[in-house]
């Protein structure tokens, strides 16, 4: 898989700090996450893959560090996420995202062409779809 379509990914996985209408406060998300576990299109990544990766969230803003450096904003509303890049990579693109809290851990599931939202978490057979589960550091 290449960096890009990681970096990507790790983008999506970025979950800045929730905006007003939604069920828990920015502080919840505030913090370092670190993944745990990825897939895309059904097929699970290798920790190496993202071992060193990194999402800071801070508010609405949030910074991803894997092979490079993203920042962006992220708007939650009702479990659902849009994702804008502003720096790196990504920067000008929209991710749209699906997200839930489970077992201590930060669920996300991305849509890497942002043209509607995922309706599971599942990425079976949706080579477009990518999941990530973050722990808070």
């Amino acid at each position: 898989m290449n960096k890009f379509l990681i970096s990507s990914i790790l983008l999506l996985t970025v979950s800045c700090a929730a905006w007003k209408n939604t069920s828990f406060s920015s502080q919840n998300l505030d913090g370092e996450w670190i993944p745990v576990k990825q897939e895309i299109g059904g097929k699970e990544l290798p920790k190496a893959a993202f071992e060193n990766q990194k999402l800071i969230i801070n508010d609405r803003n949030y910074t991803l560090i894997a092979e490079s450096t993203d920042k962006g904003l992220i708007k939650f509303n009702k479990g659902k996420m849009d994702i804008f890049g502003r720096e790196g990579v990504n920067a000008g693109k929209h991710f749209t995202a699906i997200y839930k809290f489970e077992n201590g851990l930060f669920i996300i599931c991305y849509n890497l062409l942002g043209d509607s939202y995922p309706v599971k978490f599942e990425t079976k057979s949706k080579p477009t779809l990518f999941l990530s589960e973050f722990s808070k550091k």
